[in-house]
């Protein structure tokens, strides 16, 4: 391998005169750089072939036909400087048109010799470094496209994962009471999670979970979540008679676990438990927004309740409300996505939205329809919806 002097290079001087030939060469070597030479284009293509210089100086009286085009096309970062005595510009023109970059007058001495030799060098290596910058460029787009696609696999069984951990929908509670649901994540995996199920002889339990942030790290406290109220509801299955739920022990218990794990994330939740045979609906309220709604007996009422999320701080209180529910009602809660969704407005003009809305709704496809939601919009936010209709 050939090492160079700072701004020198590696020269191939194409030149019919032999005298005039030697005159570049010597002068080129002076100045510190590598140079052969050749009388004629097509020894001096040979040459090149083998050696791949850096520059070539070519006697402009060779240009003539498409042999010095083909070269500059086909070797784009190799500049080619024309050299000739004093001759009109056309000529000149004519060489540029060519593929040459630049045109040295023999009369103009060793000092401007010297410049355009090292301008064109340099216009050589910046070619060059562009296109190794090119390719780097298009090795890391590629690196990126194959991560970005194993991303995007792994995410899309993420959702699936996550999908299959949900209740039916449309589910039975009970002869007279249908519950539906419906979750539309702002990516691929949501930080919204529902649940539901029945406890003991004639109850329902439920909650509406919202995880903060959104994304793979919100899911995976859904899945934790999932996992908690699972064996909450084992521990109510194992029991012969169920007297007493306390959604505020449920939301406890929970609180206890996530700050147990450390995962460095809280939750808001609407915690429910419906006893179909006394009628009557017991909740609790950790920093749900915005208040679920209920139509009962054609009467519409937010259910106000206040509590600190959980996983930020032990051993909290939550208060628990209880009311009397007619043999007909619907229960509606969302996450706060829904609130992103909605037309611009106070939170309390939303909410005044979302109860007017409440009238025409029997089902979460009712609710989905009223807030003109589809499942191929970008959302700002993961939204959860829950209706539990009974007739």
């Amino acid at each position: 391998m050939i090492h160079f002097q700072q701004d020198c290079g590696f020269i191939l001087v194409v030149y019919p005169n032999a005298e005039t030939r030697q005159w570049l060469v010597d002068v080129l070597e002076h100045i510190g750089h590598t140079v052969v030479s050749e009388p004629n284009l097509e020894a001096a293509i040979i040459n090149f072939q083998a050696n791949h210089q850096q520059l070539l100086l070519v006697d402009l009286s060779l240009i003539e036909g498409d042999t010095l085009n083909h070269f500059a096309q086909d070797n784009p970062e190799t500049p080619i400087v024309t050299v000739s005595n004093d001759v009109e510009m056309d000529q000149v023109l004519e060489g540029l048109k060519n593929g040459a970059i630049d045109h040295f007058f023999l009369n103009r001495g060793i000092v401007v010799l010297d410049h355009t030799v090292k301008r064109a060098l340099e216009r050589g290596r910046l070619l060059k470094q562009n296109r190794e910058y090119q390719q780097q460029l298009e090795a890391a787009n590629a690196e990126l496209a194959r991560s970005l696609e194993t991303l995007q696999e792994d995410q899309e069984a993420g959702r699936r994962i996550q999908f299959r951990l949900l209740p039916q929908t449309p589910y039975q509670a009970f002869a007279d009471c249908i519950v539906t649901h419906r979750i539309l994540p702002s990516l691929y995996l949501s930080g919204d999670f529902i649940d539901y199920f029945k406890i003991g002889e004639g109850k329902l339990g439920f909650y509406l979970a919202d995880v903060s942030g959104h994304g793979a790290a919100s899911a995976f406290v859904t899945v934790f979540l999932k996992a908690i109220t699972n064996r909450i509801q084992k521990h109510y299955e194992r029991k012969t008679t169920v007297n007493v739920v306390a959604p505020a022990r449920i939301l406890a218990m929970i609180n206890d676990e996530l700050i147990a794990a450390r995962m460095g994330k809280h939750l808001a939740m609407f915690c429910g438990v419906i006893d179909f045979e006394h009628n009557r609906f017991t909740y609790s309220v950790a920093a749900h927004y915005p208040p679920p709604i209920l139509i009962n007996n054609g009467r519409v009422m937010s259910l106000g309740g206040r509590g600190l999320p959980l996983g930020l701080f032990k051993e909290v209180h939550h208060e628990e409300h209880t009311m009397d529910l007619e043999p007909h009602f619907t229960f509606i809660a969302t996450s706060d996505g829904v609130l992103d969704v909605l037309p611009k407005g106070s939170a309390l003009e939303k909410e005044k939205r979302l109860q007017a809305m409440a009238m025409n709704v029997k089902n979460v496809d009712d609710l989905v329809k009223e807030l003109n939601l589809s499942e191929d919009d970008p959302l700002p936010d993961d939204v959860a919806l829950l209706v539990i209709n009974r007739v």
